[in-house]
């Protein structure tokens, strides 16, 4: 795994030595007046966001708010209509976007649904990104890495010859969050991973998402409409609403600014289940602590 690790995060190494501490503490995602328009329609305008290091930030919002379009501009899906995208400590709203792909191969994608290719197997699909960023790799060690991924992601060995039609919706999940880690990325973004997974298989994927941050040192910036994912994994949660970013910070922190929609959305019924089943578990894990 040595050699493996090596290959993906020489990126890192080019540092000089006086740059790693700026380069540790500098937030890995910064967005500066971010606007967004289609047609006369402006889905973001004035948008402001950071991202801290090591952080699982949750970003919320109404339908319409632009989570999906605030993604896919951060990583170069969407190109904005103004503002300053900066990833990773590079500027990826200047200039020619073949020049950003030594930090495009920095981070990875789960797309909602997975987003896998349907005439790959699973194996095949983790393999695409270190086909398209290491062609040099044998096919030997490309597969042994995709094997190791998906293994990282939860599934079992034989998931690495199905096909995605041949998945659970859970599965298929888990294969998209394989491909979204072949590359050992620094960053992981996570859009809707746990939308159609029944509760126990959302609860899974969350407690594996938070154990992948704490063993791999991963940012996570992750859209998401499940109350329980926000209170049980998410370090800060981003609020989208009025074309821009009203509030950041921890739940609790976001109550006290008495927003109308924030106070609906986490003091509505939902809300306030997700909230005292986090605190029941919360109990649990203490107990069993102090056994």
């Amino acid at each position: 795994m040595a050699d493996k690790r090596a290959m993906t995060v020489q990126h890192n190494a080019e540092l000089h030595p006086e740059d790693h501490d700026r380069f540790a503490s500098h937030p890995p995602i910064v967005v500066e007046g971010l606007v967004n328009k289609f047609g006369d329609f402006a889905v973001h305008d004035g948008l402001d966001l950071e991202v801290r290091r090591g952080e699982i930030l949750g970003v919320v919002g109404g339908s319409g708010t632009g989570k999906s379009v605030l993604m896919r501009s951060i990583i170069g899906l969407q190109t904005p209509t103004a503002g300053r995208i900066e990833v990773l400590g590079r500027c990826i709203t200047d200039g020619d976007p073949d020049e950003n792909i030594g930090v495009r191969c920095r981070w990875g994608v789960l797309f909602q649904g997975g987003a896998l290719f349907s005439t790959l197997t699973v194996g095949e699909n983790v393999e695409v990104p270190l086909k398209q960023f290491y062609p040099e790799l044998s096919d030997d060690l490309r597969k042994e890495i995709a094997r190791y991924k998906v293994l990282l992601s939860g599934l079992p060995e034989e998931a690495v010859a199905k096909y995605p039609s041949e998945l659970s919706g859970g599965m298929r999940k888990r294969a998209g969050l394989a491909r979204a880690l072949a590359l050992d990325p620094e960053l992981l973004f996570l859009d809707e991973p746990t939308a159609g997974l029944d509760p126990i298989g959302a609860a899974k994927f969350d407690s594996q998402t938070r154990e992948l941050k704490e063993t791999l040192g991963l940012t996570v910036f992750l859209i998401t409409h499940d109350l329980d994912t926000l209170y049980e994994i998410c370090d800060r949660v981003a609020v989208l609403a009025d074309k821009k970013v009203i509030a950041v910070g921890t739940i609790p922190e976001l109550l006290e600014t008495r927003h109308p929609w924030i106070d609906e959305y986490f003091n509505g019924p939902r809300g306030r289940g997700a909230m005292t089943a986090h605190r029941l578990n919360a109990g649990r894990r203490a107990a069993d602590w102090g056994d």
